[in-house]
């Protein structure tokens, strides 16, 4: 007889975060759930890694489950130490999320979220990140139960390409205003950052990275964020190798003769 899949999860909100608990839920409908998350926020670590200090793993039971543990590091540490230490076996699925904001476009390369899904598909696992476009703690993550539930079911069954996993992103609509699911390109897009500067009550400065996201080609309709924007669930598929393929033949002709 045949086991049930099981499922890494983790995310880059801390453990107890309202998000995580949902995805928890509709995975342990679809196979065996293991959990290991951040034991606090770790937004904005892209794909950071612990090497200059120590990790501490705890058991934890906030999801009245035997596998799950909070991880003292990054949501990347999570993934490593899941799988080379907690694991009984290499999971057949990991998840990342649901993150309390947009991962979309330019996003990506910031996200813990979307990292410790990097991760997985470094590691050869088909992976997935979640983002839920609402800040809010209150966030409903109710609404696009359904459609989350066939994104993972899609990926059990059919697995994805070897080194690909999956950027979802979820506009903030109730189940009936979700147009349904789009597979996009990612949006070339910037942060137009500022530096709010201030002072201490010493009068030294101190600095609050503030920012307005710019999407650079707002017409083009497909991408994530106008898929977003216009009522669906965008999927982006993406891989760690950064290779600048448009760059290649250029670079080759000028140095043709080295």
């Amino acid at each position: 007889m045949k086991s049930a899949p099981l499922v890494l999860i983790t995310n880059d909100d801390g453990i107890t975060a309202p998000g995580i608990a949902h995805l928890v839920s509709i995975a342990r409908q679809l196979g065996d759930v293991f959990i290991v998350a951040p034991d606090k926020p770790q937004s904005g670590m892209g794909h950071a890694i612990t090497i200059n200090s120590t990790l501490r793993v705890h058991k934890t039971a906030y999801y009245g489950g035997t596998n799950e543990y909070s991880c003292s590091g990054t949501p990347v540490d999570c993934v490593k130490i899941a799988i080379n230490k907690l694991v009984p076996r290499k999971p057949d699925l990991i998840l990342s999320g649901i993150n309390h904001g947009s991962n979309l476009s330019i996003n990506v390369i910031y996200s813990g979220t979307m990292s410790a899904a990097v991760e997985g598909a470094v590691e050869g696992i088909p992976s997935i990140g979640f983002s839920l476009c609402d800040y809010a703690h209150e966030a409903d993550f109710t609404q696009a139960s359904p459609f989350l539930q066939r994104i993972i079911k899609n990926t059990i069954e059919n697995s994805l390409k070897k080194g690909v996993c999956l950027n979802v992103n979820i506009p903030k609509l109730k189940e009936d205003e979700i147009k349904g699911i789009k597979i996009c390109r990612q949006a070339d897009s910037m942060w137009v950052e500022e530096f709010d500067e201030r002072s201490d009550p010493y009068g030294r400065p101190y600095y609050w990275l503030t920012g307005e996201f710019k999407n650079l080609e707002p017409e083009a309709k497909d991408t994530d964020v106008w898929a977003n924007d216009n009522g669906y669930i965008s999927i982006v598929p993406i891989h760690a190798d950064m290779t600048a393929t448009v760059a290649m033949n250029d670079l080759k002709n000028q140095f043709a003769n080295d």
